[in-house]
């Protein structure tokens, strides 16, 4: 077969070629660079554990934390994403649940590495054990923000669920995952919505005095005094909402 392509053609596809190459490199060699500055948690973690000799789960001096060599940021650089978890709060009814399931789609349709884990889905599991006194309610969240952390470790971005309806416990949410990779946000829905909305007949039950420890009828839910975003459910829809959200994520671009 003759080539009938000039010197100059193939010269001109070679030099097409090589400016691809630099602007993915180039690209690539940014997004590196923002991960690479990623504070690496995995040590955070083992400082975190080590240091917890004087917790009651932690008296068994026999229990040793075990040190890997790849850490928090060769998981970020490994996936081309930056690992976070975002925490819905909010009555039940109030959309959590919805808007969570729509920002996963429309994470996953950007290519990004994402798990949901939601409350419901939760307790019919690793918390299936739990009742919805305070106690467990406290206890319901103290294991869930340890997966959460574990996922963001991993480089996973990670959306959260929960009704978590007291401060204490999301602050301690916070403070597990680490200030910087989580953001708190307040689904918001006063309580006649969420009981006209009633999407699993809970209020009707509960109000009914069916189920006992309900929040927001026989139990406390404490408003976020300081939420990372705010979401007006009864405001804006759902695809507002999920791309409200994605603006607080943690960019690696």
């Amino acid at each position: 077969m003759v080539n009938n392509r000039s010197d100059k053609e193939i010269e001109k596809k070679n030099s097409r070629l090589i400016s691809k190459d630099k602007g993915e490199d180039k690209e690539a060699s940014n997004k590196n660079l923002k991960i690479s500055n990623i504070e690496n948690s995995n040590l955070n973690n083992e400082k975190k554990f080590s240091n917890n000799n004087d917790k009651k789960d932690n008296d068994n001096k026999n229990i040793t934390w075990h040190k890997s060599t790849i850490g928090f940021k060769e998981h970020c650089q490994n996936l081309e994403q930056i690992g976070q978890v975002l925490w819905f709060t909010g009555l039940s009814g109030s959309g959590k649940s919805t808007i969570a399931v729509e920002v996963e789609s429309m994470l996953i349709k950007q290519g990004k590495v994402v798990y949901r884990l939601d409350g419901d889905n939760i307790r019919h599991g690793l918390n299936k054990d739990l009742s919805f006194s305070a106690k467990d309610r406290k206890e319901n969240i103290r294991r869930i923000a340890e997966v959460a952390s574990l996922f963001k470790d991993a480089g996973i971005i990670t959306l959260v669920s929960f009704i978590s309806p007291y401060r204490e416990s999301r602050e301690f949410a916070r403070n597990c995952i680490g200030e910087e990779y989580f953001k708190e946000i307040y689904i918001k829905a006063d309580i006649d919505s969420c009981i006209e909305r009633d999407p699993k007949d809970l209020y009707k039950k509960a109000l009914a005095g069916e189920i006992s420890n309900f929040t927001g009828v026989s139990a406390p839910y404490e408003v976020p005094e300081s939420p990372d975003l705010v979401i007006d459910t009864n405001v804006l829809t759902v695809e507002e909402s999920a791309r409200s959200i994605l603006g607080v994520l943690i960019d690696d671009e």
